[in-house]
């Protein structure tokens, strides 16, 4: 029997699962973040290893025994200079890893769990990316820069532009479109602030982009029916969709004719707020009466199984081996989508 192993990386947690070479998931393991833009390549290191040895206890195989393949699709892993610097030290340091390695950017695993074919990925959790693999191979992306010039509609985003509306409120540089009352409330609660300045630590000294991210999910949980809390993820829906416009012109035809339409995997924690998103989705990428994409049918997909199952699935492709997996159980459908509906 083989094994090949899988890691699914973000900015806030990882996964990691191990497939037998029926395609069972038989190890499974989480760890911390494995974002090395934001960890550095050590700690990145660090933590898969832990999770490997993990994952292999779990399936009952020596932790001192390589894989035949493992795949990492980590955030942040889209530059060769980081995959064969990552390769490099998993195998001067943990030779009993794997025997082969491929590693690419978190956005390929949630692709390769969801289906065999290629798709579109849209990433909207601590940070945000987007990226369309088609049948050929080829690649296309938008996003994935960054909270210091991107992540637009992740839950970064919303959490730092609710901060940003709170503080120009108060310093009198911009009135917000709606009452800020609760707003400033739960800003301030949130970060335990008593003075504005407060703040400063989480934004400089201290700052963890996760933690800012947190903020997200006590608005989305909490401000249902704040006005002002509500533009901020209808703005965040808007520029999700403006992701999918991006890509659009690039996307093979044959993706647009299967059913259910062209497959859209949402992955992260924002998309569990899709009923403050869909407005503002929808209304960018069928603005009325002018410019639609030229998308007529869509599905959005959250993953029922971990993204770590198509790092796998990537491994082994690279060592030559297709693993015999049902995607019909990797996937359900979040919101469908036809023109003539």
């Amino acid at each position: 029997m083989s094994y090949y192993g899988g890691v699914e990386g973000g900015a806030t947690a990882s996964r990691t699962v191990i497939l037998s070479s029926r395609g069972d998931v038989v190890g499974r393991s989480e760890g911390a973040a494995t974002n090395h833009w934001l960890i550095g390549i050590d700690e990145c290191v660090r933590v898969v290893h832990e999770m490997l040895v993990d994952a292999k206890k779990n399936a009952g195989i020596d932790p001192s025994s390589p894989l035949k393949s493992l795949g990492l699709t980590l955030s942040g892993g889209e530059k060769m200079k980081f995959q064969q610097e990552m390769e490099g030290a998993l195998r001067r340091l943990h030779p009993s890893s794997s025997l082969s390695y491929t590693i690419t950017t978190d956005t390929f695993g949630s692709i390769a769990t969801a289906s065999p074919r290629g798709g579109i990925v849209l990433i909207a959790g601590t940070g945000s990316n987007c990226q369309l693999v088609n049948p050929d191979g080829s690649v296309y992306s938008c996003g994935g820069w960054g909270h210091a010039i991107g992540d637009e509609g992740s839950a970064y985003w919303i959490s730092q532009r609710a901060i940003k509306v709170v503080f120009d409120a108060e310093d009198g540089l911009q009135e917000p479109e709606h009452d800020v009352s609760w707003l400033k409330k739960t800003v301030y609660d949130y970060f335990n602030l008593k003075t504005r300045s407060d703040i400063l630590p989480y934004l400089y000294t201290n700052f963890q982009k996760p933690v800012i991210a947190g903020l997200c999910q006590m608005l989305a949980k909490d401000g249902k029916s704040d006005r002002l809390c509500r533009s901020l993820f209808y703005a965040a829906g808007e520029v999700l969709a403006k992701h999918i416009r991006a890509i659009a012109p690039y996307i093979n035809h044959d993706m647009l004719s299967v059913s259910g339409g062209l497959p859209i995997v949402c992955e992260g924690s924002v998309w569990k707020s899709w009923d403050l998103l869909q407005d503002g989705f929808l209304h960018t990428l069928y603005p009325p009466g002018s410019n639609p994409v030229h998308v007529q049918e869509f599905s959005l997909l959250r993953l029922t199984q971990p993204a770590a199952i198509g790092a796998a699935v990537l491994g082994a492709k690279k060592v030559g081996d297709k693993l015999p997996i049902d995607y019909s159980t990797h996937v359900t459908q979040l919101y469908h989508f036809a023109s003539s509906e």
